[in-house]
């Protein structure tokens, strides 16, 4: 599937050559996101990343930038999460050495112009408003606040106003010049592109970069031993909730069953929760279950949106609906959520930039990658008990974690976390 070699500074190149695309993904991954920052620094991950996709000295707009790769009808982007920053350039084959010279430019030569800063200071600011506007992103803020109480993890990526109007053009230098080296990166290139090709290329482009420190973060320990809620009272038309219970790491030996059992709990239309609170109580439009995996730690979380007099209801549809699955774990539902889990990966890997991903993050987390064969026979190993018991370990009711954004009274939350 992939093939993985080091340019002379010690950088990680992984490719996958798919013959039949007509695309190619270049993906340039970072180790290094909100978990990583000190407490002043919260968000600065972030801004660096917008920034360098304001100019260079060959290219010193923003404008410039993405016109060099849209005027081939190709796509540049980029995105940081809490463990990870990522900048990625997609275009057809015959265009990509373009996408590596302007991934290379942006990267080496970003000039971090004074006025630039404070442009972006106000978008990202506003970018934190409009999420503090939205009662749906706001809760999802708040859940995370509670599963990691007054820890990074815990942080909206953006950081706050108050962050991010004080982070200087210096702390931005100094954070690039730590986190931002060849010992904490990784390339990778998908499509129709073959590793020797690609190799000659990102060498030239990305051989000079030095090694860079070795970065640390604190870690995540799982301390709760009692429920723990968070009412924002908004006069609102729905009220938005997250359910969660921590769940476990990327490394942890169950996380693929811990994906199963999402997947038979709120993964699509005939997920559990869909069924049961959508389709025959009509409680929700919107709802849904998601795992997030990372390298310390992780999160089952449900979401939807209801009625402020139908929270109480709907919170205990999704524990009951949790509940049953710590007691069975019918094999018509296990070979179901197989099935989805494996045909969306499947669909996944016919996607150059999907592909891209799949083998940069897993390299930079885990520092190794997985095949799609060797996932698929994971999944198919993993028995109903396998399921039962990692439920039963995770939907632990003194680790219950419950957020509201609505017309709801906290009062309501205490009677329904203590139940």
């Amino acid at each position: 599937m992939y093939t993985k070699s080091r340019l002379n500074n010690g950088v990680r190149v992984i490719t996958s050559t798919m013959p039949h695309a007509y695309s190619v993904c270049l993906g340039v991954f970072f180790g290094t996101g909100s978990r990583y920052e000190r407490d002043e620094e919260a968000g600065i991950s972030h801004f660096i990343e917008h920034l360098c996709f304001k100019g260079t000295q060959r290219r010193p707009t923003a404008k410039e930038l993405a016109e060099e790769v849209e005027g081939v009808g190709g796509t540049l982007n980029g995105g940081t999460d809490k463990e990870l920053t990522v900048y990625w350039c997609k275009v057809a084959r015959p265009h990509f050495p373009l996408a590596i010279d302007v991934v290379a430019d942006m990267l080496s030569n970003s000039k971090f112009d004074a006025e630039d800063i404070e442009r972006e200071r106000q978008v990202i600011i506003e970018e934190i408003n409009m999420s503090l506007d939205s009662p749906q992103q706001a809760v999802d803020t708040i859940i995370d606040r509670l599963v990691w109480p007054d820890h990074p993890m815990g942080r909206d990526v953006a950081g706050t106003k108050a962050t991010v109007a004080a982070l200087t053009r210096q702390d931005m230098l100094g954070y690039l010049e730590r986190h931002y080296g060849a010992g904490n990166m990784v390339i990778t290139v998908a499509g129709g592109m073959t590793h020797q090709e690609a190799l000659a290329s990102l060498e030239s482009a990305f051989g000079g970069w030095r090694p860079g420190l070795h970065q640390t973060f604190l870690a995540a320990e799982d301390k709760q031993c009692r429920p723990r809620f968070h009412c924002e009272h908004r006069t609102t038309e729905q009220a938005h909730l997250c359910l969660a219970f921590p769940g476990l790491s990327l490394k942890h030996p169950d996380r693929f069953v811990l994906d199963l059992l999402n997947v038979i709990l709120g993964e699509g239309m005939s997920s559990r929760l869909f069924t049961e609170v959508r389709e025959k109580r009509g409680l929700a439009y919107a709802i849904q279950s998601y795992v997030n995996h990372y390298l310390d730690t992780g999160c089952l979380t449900v979401y939807a949106g209801v009625d402020p007099k139908q929270v109480a209801t709907t919170v205990r549809a999704v524990l009951e609906e949790m509940h049953l699955l710590t007691t069975e774990v019918p094999e018509i539902d296990l070979v179901k959520a197989k099935e989805l889990s494996k045909g969306r990966l499947f669909l996944r890997m016919e996607d150059t930039r999907s592909v891209a991903a799949w083998l940069g993050g897993q390299e930079l987390l885990l520092g190794e990658v997985l095949t799609v064969d060797q996932v698929v026979a994971t999944i198919d190993a993993i028995q109903a008990d396998d399921v039962l018991r990692v439920a039963q370990r995770v939907f632990n009711p003194r680790k219950l974690n419950l957020a509201v954004v609505g017309p709801v009274e906290e009062t309501q939350l205490a009677k329904l976390v203590e139940a």
